[in-house]
């Protein structure tokens, strides 16, 4: 029989702060981590604002030469894997290690990196690029520093799926702790994308919010005046652990990831498919593997980018799923707070589902003021809400048509 697999360890630096606690502090209190792009003169972008991680000061708690040759985005997710690894109280020893694995991702990796030495190809020539250029800025180094920081030696690789990368992260790790291939595996993403070339990509396709004037109310999922979602950066992850070895080792347990589920669109590069059929199989597909009656779903944290095909489709696609029960499900997209952290979004917003379960509060969608009629379900409006949370479900959607469905449980 297959291993049910459980979380131990949570770990995130995100622009709402830089622990789980005090993310999870934020967004129970309905604070916006949004405002002014600081990192970067961004005057002549149509889109001048982001969620920046604030006060990062990485020397602080990394080593000298972690600092020089790790990317922004490698950087975020080094930290949050240790921040996992200590809250999960796992010891990574040789009797362990090759029984440990990584899955790690990123939607664009060390760009910043990248654009740095671009420039200086540009200006001094080739000989004067960096020799770290390439491990500071492939996607897969974040997993495999994270294995040579921390001495884990079990199977080690990168998701890339656009915003559905670290669902992917987490989903694909706990199918290597089912077929008993781990016993532990660290999974999250990290992204640090507010550099010229990353906002200006996204802003001419318009996919970002130009509400310049007023950052803390410009990303607001479901709201009839959406108008692009807020770019962001940061990182997550998650100790997930078989539970006869969390059980073993006396570990406490957050919740069980019960099912996971992965579907593409394959209808367009960037547009969900209509419907969000998609979506719809993905999430089947995770309540079925779960072994859930479609009753027992008590809370949706939503992609709800804050985009108008996005929230559109996601709500139908929620419809379809949960038929007559769909507007007795309160949904929340925490986005609204956070901005979306690409690559890092699915791992931070499956923590606020662990969160959810273990703290029994729901936290809200900030900025929903004006209803839209095609976006007619329970979006827990600009307050938190007390419940007990046993069952909840986790949606990442991204560019390729790519779909993430994750359930949690309480254990």
């Amino acid at each position: 029989m297959a291993e049910r697999v459980v979380v131990t360890g949570l770990g995130a630096i995100t622009p709402l702060g830089h622990s789980v606690v005090a993310t999870w502090d934020c967004l129970l209190a309905g604070r916006s981590g949004i405002g002014p792009i600081t990192a970067f003169d961004a005057s002549e972008i149509d889109a001048r604002i982001a969620g920046e991680v604030k006060d990062f000061t990485p020397e602080a708690v990394l080593s000298p030469r972690e600092v020089k040759r790790l990317d922004r985005f490698c950087q975020f997710g080094l930290i949050a894997a240790r921040q996992a690894i200590e809250d999960s109280g796992v010891v990574i020893d040789e009797g362990i290690s090759e029984e440990v694995g990584v899955i790690f991702g990123s939607g664009i990796g060390g760009i910043i990196t990248l654009s740095e030495q671009i420039e200086v190809l540009r200006t001094k020539g080739p000989h004067r690029v960096s020799p770290f250029l390439i491990p500071m800025y492939i996607v897969d180094l974040a997993a495999g520093q994270i294995a040579i920081a921390t001495g884990a030696r079990g199977p080690n690789f990168a998701t890339v799926s656009a915003c559905s990368t670290s669902a992917h992260a987490l989903g694909e790790a706990a199918e290597i702790i089912r077929r008993g291939d781990a016993k532990v595996m660290i999974a999250g993403g990290s992204e640090a994308p507010i550099l010229p070339i990353g906002v200006a990509g996204f802003a001419a396709m318009k996919a970002l919010s130009t509400r310049n004037d007023e950052p803390q109310r410009a990303s607001r999922p479901f709201d009839r005046e959406r108008d692009g979602f807020i770019m962001a950066e940061g990182g997550g992850a998650v100790v997930l652990e078989a539970e006869s070895y969390a059980r073993a080792r006396g570990a406490r347990i957050y919740a069980e990831l019960a099912g996971y589920g992965a579907t593409d669109d394959a209808f367009h590069i960037t547009a969900p498919s209509e419907g969000g059929e998609g979506a719809v199989r993905s999430m089947r597909i995770a309540i079925r593997k779960a072994g859930c009656n479609l009753e027992d779903v008590q809370y949706v944290n939503a992609h709800g980018t804050s985009t108008p095909a996005n929230d559109r489709l996601e709500s139908a696609a929620l419809k379809t799923v949960f038929g007559d029960n769909a507007g007795q499900i309160p949904v929340s997209s925490t986005k609204s707070m956070t901005g979306h952290l690409l690559g890092a979004a699915g791992v931070v917003e499956a923590i606020v589902c662990v969160k959810a379960i273990e703290q029994g509060a729901i936290p809200p969608t900030i900025n929903y003021e004006n209803p839209d009629p095609e976006c007619d379900l329970d979006y827990v409006p600009n307050q938190a809400r007390q419940r007990r949370v046993d069952v909840a479900l986790t949606n990442s959607l991204g560019f390729g048509g790519h779909n993430a469905s994750l359930i949690f449980r309480r254990f």
